[in-house]
């Protein structure tokens, strides 16, 4: 029987990712820098892109789907008059205005952006048509059609205008909402043509910049063979946006049993953030997080448990 290869490590790093890698290359790095096992991030970055890149190590990845689903906070440069094939700095130009909105036109268009809203992804983007990655297709001179999807902008607001052709931005949003397709789309609602020309990701659910350290800082140097494991985080701190649940002992045994609990029992302890509808829990027993609950027809129901 093969052994696995790479050290079973397990925890959070929080990476401020370089331009010019893919969030693939920033995780290629680590495992062999720390010779880990498993590896895996929370929530692609474009190439162009900086920022907030929150890596997985070992079991954490079972935590990614909950770090993905988190707040996300964006800083952009809107490039205004030119329109890029792939909505940022990387790509060609295929289009220019002489446009040039004022501030106040940028601001009256932004209201149309905020909350639910339907989005154009980026022809250059992961999402697959048909069994192909739109990307491919795109390079191939085949750029697909893509199908509006729908998506969640809690926050986008104009923070500064350096001259008349930058705007910047500030975003705080939900899943899967493409920053280029908001330049794109906010500069075309002014009457001109827009794409990113910086980006820089801020947080990523409990994960922020203040607590993200630059890549070359983790990587193996001359005098040191591989990344220590004492830069990882535990597991449970992706998971500190989730409203905690406090559980005694015999409800935590219920629970890592797979077990559900009546909510009647838990009354007074249900955390106010916690939705009753299907709300997820961060499941406690002593200080400890044990797993993830969702609170279901009158039941908490174990999701994940760690």
């Amino acid at each position: 029987m093969r052994r696995k290869r790479g050290r079973p490590l397990d925890g959070w790093l929080v990476i401020d990712k370089p331009a010019g890698l893919t969030s693939t290359d920033v995780v290629n790095r680590l495992r062999r820098g720390f010779d880990a096992r498993k590896v895996g991030h929370g929530g692609t970055l474009d190439p162009l892109a900086t920022g907030v890149l929150p890596i997985a190590f070992g079991n954490a990845t079972k935590t990614v789907p909950y770090v993905m689903d988190g707040t996300k906070l964006y800083r952009f440069i809107l490039a205004i008059g030119e329109a890029r094939d792939t909505d940022d700095a990387d790509g060609s130009v295929i289009d220019t205005s002489p446009v040039r909105p004022t501030d106040d036109q940028l601001r009256a268009a932004l209201p149309a952006f905020r909350g639910d809203i339907m989005q154009v992804p980026p022809i250059y983007s992961a999402i697959k048509v048909a069994g192909e990655r739109a990307y491919d297709m795109a390079r191939e001179g085949r750029p697909p059609v893509l199908e509006p999807r729908p998506a969640r902008v809690d926050r986008f607001d104009l923070v500064e205008r350096p001259d008349a052709d930058h705007a910047v931005f500030e975003v705080q949003s939900g899943k899967g909402v493409y920053m280029r397709s908001l330049a794109r789309d906010l500069a075309m609602a002014c009457g001109t043509f827009g794409h990113i020309a910086a980006l820089r990701r801020l947080r990523v659910g409990p994960f922020t910049e203040a607590g993200s350290i630059p890549l070359d800082k983790v990587l193996p140097t001359e005098d040191t063979a591989r990344s220590s494991p004492d830069l990882l985080l535990p597991i449970a701190t992706a998971l500190a946006d989730i409203p905690a649940l406090p559980l005694t002992d015999e409800e935590a045994v219920q629970l890592t049993q797979g077990q559900q609990i009546s909510l009647l029992s838990l009354m007074g302890r249900i955390p106010d953030g916690a939705r009753p509808d299907g709300g997820l829990v961060r499941a406690m027993a002593g200080g400890r997080v044990i797993g993830l609950g969702r609170l279901d027809e009158g039941w908490l129901r174990p999701e994940r448990i760690l």
